[in-house]
């Protein structure tokens, strides 16, 4: 089989994620997961992960395709193809977290490695395994380019590799275990998101069109999406990056939400605003109005095993000018609770429409190259992805923390995004360096932010 007959157009969502790179706005997504091994000592678990990756089986998709054209990534006929000469050494690599291995330092090391680009003459991925750390665990950072893969379809993949079975000692990494995301030809994908699109368009003018109407009609500030203010969350970003961590039980989490009749996205949703009104009032920079913030929705049917991106969005306020804790949390359900129903409205095919209607602005602030510059649409990207229930294990090594590390661009300096694993939910805050050095200051916010709400309830 030829390269010419092997090659996956990529569809247009993706092409823009990778019209986006630039030297300063770096499109890939990571993950950052915690382990404790329970026989091993954690170098040798690491060595023989190493070894197992090194003599194991041959990469699946996506892991083996790499850009048609590196040097050129607006080309016209951009594809994948499959690299058949890769080498792991540069993809799959250990690296030691200096001294003294606690958090701050393990988080600084993932900052750098965030900080670099994929190489597009490789396939662009990455996977560094990290040691050193002062409490005996290791840490495994994935990066992805986010034209090769969306963060729902990279977190199920990279589930894959992970067990309920402590004894399962030889699994190898996600990067080896096929998956069906990646098996219909792209030809057919495309079509029939065209089709799907062509069907809703009647139904989601008419849904739109009420939605419109009954927005009119009602009082415009419990009817209208919230306007953003103009926030140091929102200026130009520079090349380097950010990162920092915040774990919660999510017992306690769901525990709070019930008895403040909230969910746990509400929640979620007020331990960040709680968190960035003290942050931004530490910097003297937090605004008169409230936040908002653009919370990712999958709308991806059910049953559809993922690949490429396929995601809703809704605008909600974060009622940063509400200075007590339980007004604000009040506050965040009533403006989700009304984001919901606007979705409601639309038929699941048409909200596909409405989510890019609504981020149009941003989309053309982007690439007009104004993002950071005009007053934005939303102020920050909040996103909550849930994980498994039961305790998780990989290659004997338990699970104890799985952190999404997320990207800036210019117009959102800075992005939080969460998932749950077993008891805990994790908070991976990622940020421009440039206009938040000291970003560890809003991971202990967040604990702040907490303990003032479970102090209500």
């Amino acid at each position: 089989m030829s390269s010419k007959s092997r090659a996956r157009r990529l569809s247009p969502t993706d092409m823009i994620f990778l019209l986006s790179e630039s030297s300063t706005v770096k499109i890939h997504v990571g993950a950052l997961l915690i382990l404790t091994p329970t026989e091993d000592s954690p170098a040798q678990w690491i060595r023989e992960l190493l070894d197992a990756a090194n003599h194991g089986k041959k990469l699946c998709p996506p892991w083996n395709l790499k850009l048609a054209h590196p040097d050129f990534l607006k080309h016209p006929a951009q594809s994948w193809v499959k690299d058949d000469h890769i080498d792991l050494g540069h993809h799959i690599r250990r690296v030691a977290v200096s001294a003294p291995g606690d958090t701050n330092a393990l988080n600084t090391t993932v900052s750098r490695l965030h900080t670099r680009p994929v190489n597009f003459h490789r396939p662009p991925w990455e996977v560094v395994l990290l040691d050193g750390l002062a409490d005996g665990r290791v840490a495994i950072y994935a990066k992805m380019h986010h034209a090769l893969i969306d963060g729902f379809t990279g977190s199920k993949i990279l589930t894959q590799s992970l067990s309920t079975d402590p004894n399962k000692v030889d699994a190898p990494l996600f990067l080896f275990q096929p998956t069906s995301s990646f098996n219909a030809p792209p030809q057919h994908n495309l079509w029939e998101t065209a089709n799907t699109q062509l069907r809703a368009a009647p139904r989601a003018v008419g849904a739109l069109r009420n939605l419109w109407k009954s927005a009119t009609q009602e009082h415009s500030e419990t009817s209208a999406p919230p306007r953003a203010p103009k926030s140091i969350l929102n200026g130009r970003i520079g090349k380097n990056r950010n990162f920092s961590t915040q774990q919660f039980s999510f017992s306690r989490i769901k525990a709070l939400a019930t008895a403040a009749d909230a969910t746990v996205n509400d929640i979620v949703l007020a331990i960040c605003a709680g968190a960035l009104r003290q942050f931004l009032q530490e910097m003297g920079q937090l605004p008169d109005e409230p936040l908002v913030a653009m919370v990712p929705v999958n709308i991806r049917p059910q049953g559809d095993p993922g690949g490429g991106n396929s995601l809703g969005a809704m605008l909600t306020s974060l009622a940063t000018d509400i200075p007590d804790p339980a007004g604000r949390l009040h506050e965040i359900k009533r403006a989700m609770n009304q984001g919901k129903e606007r979705l409601k409205k639309l038929p699941q095919a048409a909200m596909l429409q409405y989510s890019a209607v609504r981020l149009i602005p941003t989309g053309l602030q982007h690439f007009g190259g104004v993002g950071g510059w005009v007053r934005p649409q939303f102020n920050i990207i909040i996103s909550n992805v849930p994980g498994s229930s039961q305790q998780l294990y990989f290659r004997g090594a338990r699970l104890d923390a799985a952190y999404p590390v997320s990207l800036p661009f210019h117009g959102q300096a800075l992005n939080i995004s969460c998932k749950s694993s077993a008891d805990g939910l994790n908070f991976g805050i990622t940020a421009c360096r440039d206009t938040f050095p000291n970003l560890e200051r809003l991971a202990d916010a967040m604990q702040t932010a907490f303990d003032e709400l479970d102090a209500l309830f």
